[in-house]
């Protein structure tokens, strides 16, 4: 078999049309750059109305983006259709193995669409162009990595190492494959002649199942914390307060790096912190529910007894790996990267809740339901949180950009998730080595990190836009 081209058969067609999208997008994006330093500015409407650049730039500008995205749809919906891998090309083939994403993108955005005006502020995100980008930048890299990880996204074996493949370049087929085999490496092969291709979608369900439930712990317990500093005040905000600017203090990276180190590893440190941040979730969610069902005191006892066993069954097989249906098990190593996430996070959360708080605090609708006869607990849950969940809900989405980032780093320096994980980190580290001569092994990994940041970003700009106008 003949090595696959990136494009197929669409590229003597498609490739002239993005070169002309590109020129028309630099020329307009140069010509608002110039018309804005250089002062021409065109004035339509009253004599009053603000000046506006040329809009001719502005159209070369969109004409041109909007070009390349057709050019690129063409692209993968020609990997859909056309028939031979050859034809297809690798970006064809790389769509045709990403099927069950693109249809649960569709499904996800046209359920999503048509119900928005029912889903509140996830959907009002609909709303807005930037949100709507970064959602489905965000989605995209999820379902990958759910259906990657059931391998029904994946062309080889991850960790299997295929011989005479070593460092080749993508769309190289392999020799001698057999029936149900799939017969290319699509990005190349790494080093130790593993599929790049499929090290990148199975990384990237190792982010998806650490970052956001990580951020998510830090969340629990920065707010169980932040609402009683800022609603108590006085010595438990001071003594809060010192313990988060004492952790603070420390450089983050340089904190995270000593959390996961062998030496520290050893000690047990990490389990022992483990034992006590993840108790925070069971406290939060049992006095979430006795706060606001004290008066119903059967329904108080049914969902504190839920949040209990289910709370302490997760907490037993997640912290001690002692799960005594044997479904919940916690390797160590990830273990140590999940506590270090939560216990790095944790302080800067509890800061942002104790600031709103103290903000929030002093509004009408706190002191009228302290004149109910409510309970501190009750206000701090059920009044001031959902008036805070704009500001958390944009700070989730960044924290969890923030600690791929993290992730990334930790795998880079060879720490955290073991050797042979395919998390992003360690194989943009192991690309590196030979990055002077060959190009593919690390480059897919850290643009696959850099577009899942980017959509995180762009998801919290579009949340923050959306929930300033409420």
């Amino acid at each position: 078999m003949e090595p696959l081209t990136w494009t197929g058969a669409m590229g003597p067609v498609l490739i002239p049309v993005l070169v002309a999208a590109a020129a028309l997008l630099a020329a307009g994006l140069l010509g608002q750059m110039v018309l804005s330093l250089g002062g021409m500015r065109i004035v339509q409407g009253p004599a009053d109305a603000p000046a506006r650049p040329a809009p001719w730039a502005g159209r070369a500008a969109m004409a041109g983006a909007a070009l390349i995205a057709a050019a690129v749809l063409a692209f993968l919906v020609g990997g859909l259709v056309l028939p031979g891998y050859a034809a297809k090309g690798i970006i064809g083939a790389i769509s045709l193995r990403l099927l069950p994403v693109w249809i649960a993108l569709a499904a996800t955005f046209a359920l999503s669409i048509a119900f928005k005006r029912r889903l509140g502020l996830y959907g009002k995100l609909f709303d807005s162009t930037i949100g709507m980008i970064g959602f489905a930048l965000v989605m995209f890299w999820v379902f990958t990595g759910i259906f990657g990880a059931l391998d029904m996204v994946v062309t080889h074996d991850a960790l299997a190492q295929v011989s005479g493949m070593k460092n080749k370049v993508p769309g190289t087929p392999l020799r001698g494959t057999e029936p149900g085999e799939y017969p290319y490496y699509l990005l190349g092969g790494d080093n130790l002649a593993r599929d790049v291709f499929s090290r990148v979608v199975k990384g990237a369900w190792e982010v998806i199942k650490i970052a956001p439930f990580a951020t998510l712990f830090a969340f629990m317990v920065g707010i169980t914390l932040g609402l009683p500093a800022a609603y108590y005040g006085g010595r438990l905000d001071t003594f809060l307060s010192f313990l988060a600017n004492l952790i603070l203090a420390f450089p983050v990276i340089l904190l995270f790096y000593l959390l996961v180190t062998p030496e520290i590893v050893e000690t047990g440190i990490p389990v022992y912190m483990a034992a006590v941040l993840f108790v925070f979730p069971i406290i939060f969610f049992a006095v979430l529910f006795n706060s606001r069902f004290h008066t119903q005191p059967g329904k108080r006892a049914v969902y504190i007894g839920i949040t209990l066993v289910i709370g302490l069954w997760l907490y037993s097989g997640i912290a001690w790996n002692a799960d005594p249906l044997g479904l919940i098990a916690f390797p160590p190593n990830l273990l140590v990267v999940f506590v270090s996430v939560v216990f790095v996070n944790s302080p800067t959360v509890f800061r942002i809740v104790r600031g709103l708080a103290m903000d929030i605090k002093t509004r009408d609708y706190v002191a009228a339901a302290q004149t109910r006869g409510e309970g501190p607990w009750y206000i701090m849950l059920w009044e001031i949180l959902p008036n805070a969940r704009g500001p958390l809900i944009v700070d989730f989405c960044l924290r969890i950009g923030y600690t791929t980032i993290l992730l990334g780093t930790l795998g880079f320096f060879g720490l955290g998730l073991s050797p042979e994980s395919p998390d992003w980190g360690s194989t943009i580290n192991e690309g590196r080595k030979l990055l002077t001569i060959y190009l593919h092994p690390a480059l897919p990994p850290a643009l696959a990190l850099l577009s899942l940041v980017l959509g995180l970003n762009l998801l919290a700009d579009g949340l923050r836009e959306e929930s300033l106008r409420d």
